[in-house]
Parts: structure tokens; sequence; C-alpha cells
């Protein structure tokens, strides 16, 4: 992957500069595609991919979403009551993550009498607690530390197989995490497509069952959303679904304000004190009408969609419209002009 940065990209907002764009190819398909974490990704806007939890503009808006979420629907928070280690362990993991990201924001300090005090001065937070000790907090520990990252979290417990039995997922993209709560890593994803006939889903599952404590890896994973939706739950699909439909029907200008390219950056941490695995999925949002100022990005995007079979874009729930947005961002080049996608990949 090229790491020079093209020079019109410092005029490009941040929104664009670091936005984790998830092809590498003109045809997509279904694969583990892990990397380790933590190694800075450029693209033909910025870079992407240094900190393990991501901090960005939009963090007051989406941390006010999620506790307005959490409030009408408490299924979106679930901790089994043999994952309440691994709820501290994960709380405390993010919060070292957090304060290393963020030292001029966030610290984490032991004190004299052991206990932990934590600063987040971007909340005008000061909290100090025992670790492992419920009452020391004002909330459960993984929904409270949810209150202050942008990733939504799930927690594998590893026994025959791996389950998914805490998490707080409050922006899930076409799931329900209050009914998959409980269920194995392969049941999970048997809706998906492809994925075991190609050996997908056996190959992901073996990975993270040999995971490593303090060797993280990540993902991207991709879909497209009609505005600038982060709750498109199984649960709300009433207040989004039509929009598939509607979205047809608009002019070009409002179908390009509209349409969105939906990515997710997945990390896989193996906790040190529980053993369960960690899955935070942190979601970014950009608009076509955005995504146009980098040509090699709509290039690509066109082909990917022109190209993408069926079942997948049926499952992905965009067939609806995938080839109007394959010919839309074929028609709206961009104002600054740029390179084929395959000189920047």
């Amino acid at each position: 992957m090229s790491t020079t940065v093209p020079a019109r990209a410092g005029s490009l907002p941040a929104s664009l500069r670091h936005f984790p764009f998830p092809f590498t190819d003109d045809v997509y398909r279904y694969s583990t595609n892990v990397e380790p974490a933590g190694r800075p990704v450029a693209t033909a806007a910025g870079q992407w991919g240094e900190p393990l939890v991501d901090i960005d503009g939009h963090y007051r808006e989406e941390l006010t979403e999620r506790a307005e979420i959490l409030r009408r629907d408490p299924t979106r928070h679930a901790v089994l009551p043999h994952m309440r280690v691994a709820a501290w362990d994960a709380a405390l993991t993010l919060l070292r993550e957090l304060a290393a990201a963020y030292p001029d924001d966030m610290t984490l300090t032991r004190e004299a009498d052991g206990r932990w005090r934590w600063e987040n001065r971007l909340l005008g937070l000061t909290q100090r607690f025992v670790y492992a000790d419920d009452a020391s907090l004002p909330d459960e520990p993984l929904r409270w530390v949810s209150g202050q990252v942008q990733e939504d979290i799930v927690l594998l417990d590893q026994r025959d197989q791996l389950y998914g039995d805490a998490g707080v997922v409050t922006f899930a993209a076409d799931w329900s995490f209050g009914f998959d709560v409980g269920m194995s890593f392969l049941e999970i994803h048997g809706p998906v497509p492809r994925i075991r006939q190609e050996g997908v889903i056996t190959r992901a599952h073996e990975f993270l069952k040999r995971l490593q404590p303090h060797q993280p890896y990540r993902r991207t994973n991709w879909t497209l959303t009609v505005g600038r939706r982060l709750d498109v739950s199984t649960e709300t699909y009433p207040d989004w679904g039509p929009d598939r439909e509607l979205v047809q029907q608009v002019d070009n200008e409002t179908f390009g304000r509209l349409v969105h390219l939906r990515v997710e950056v997945q990390h896989l941490v193996r906790l040190p004190d529980s053993g369960s695995i960690m899955f935070l999925i942190r979601t970014y949002l950009v608009p076509f009408e955005d995504l146009v100022a980098v040509e090699p990005w709509r290039l690509r995007t066109a082909m990917v969609l022109a190209e993408l079979p069926e079942d997948m874009a049926d499952y992905k729930g965009v067939i609806k419209y995938k080839d109007r947005a394959a010919r839309w961002l074929r028609d709206h080049g961009t104002r600054g002009g740029g390179e084929h996608p395959e000189a920047v990949s």
C-alpha cells in the first residue's frame, strides 16, 4: 500500500483525511482481511488506523446518541453473569488505550491506596474506582466505559466455541445485539452469504481463538446507508427500512447527499485478565457528495458496486439502489481530478 499522501489531501476535511476507505481492489468478496492493529494506513486522502480507540469531531454527538438509544432500549446492553470479570477487564483496557492515545485529554493513574483515578477532560469527568468493585462506579463497568468511546463493544467468551456473551451495541448495521447475545460466533454469522461455503467464517473463528494478549488485530467491513444514520439495527428497521425504496425516487443531487458509504473498523483484542476477546466496532460515514472529492475512491467504489454479486448486495441491503449508486459515482467526477485507484492501492 502506498505511503505517499497526495499533496491536495491537506485541503480535504478531516472526515475524509482520516476515513478508512475499505476497498483494496475493484472487486469485493468476503474475507477475513485481518492485519495487526496500531499501524497507520496511508490512503489517497490521508491516513487512518493508528489508535485502537479513535476519537473524532463527532465524539460528544455520538456519545449523546448512544445514551439516548440505551435509555430507549436497554437490550442494547447485556452482560451475562459469567462475564462480569471480562466487563471489568474491557473497561480498564479501554481506559488505558484512551489515556495512551489522548494524553492531553485523558489520564489514568493508580493512587497510593490502590484505587484508580480516571479523568476525561473532554467530558469534564473524574472518577475514582476500585478494579472489580461494581459499587465504585456509577454504572455497570461496560456500560459506563461505553459512554466514553465511540466504538460499539462485544465481548466473546471462549469455551468450546466463541460466544457473544456481553456488550454494548447501539450502532449495529442491520443486526440485533439483543437477539444475538449468548449465541456462538458461528451462529451469529450464519446468515452471511458465501462465508461458510468458502471457509471464511471457519478461518476467522480459528484465528480469533488463537489471539494473544497485547497483540490486537483489525479488519474493515462496509455497506451503504441512506442518511447519516448510525443506528440501523434490526430493532429500528421501521424507521430506516423504507429509505431504501424512497432514495430511488429522489433527484441526483439529493441522492448524492443521502447515500453514505458506511465503514466499520473492527478491532480484535484478547483481554489480559479474563482471556475473553473484545470486539470493537467503530463506524464511519461519508456521503457520496463528499466521497467524490477523492477521485480514486469515486472510481473504485463505482466499480465495486457495479460488480457486487446479487446475493451479497441483498445481504448488505443495497440491492435496490446499488446500480444507481454505481452510475451516480461514474457520472460525478471530482473537482480536482486524480489518479486511477490502482495507482494508490
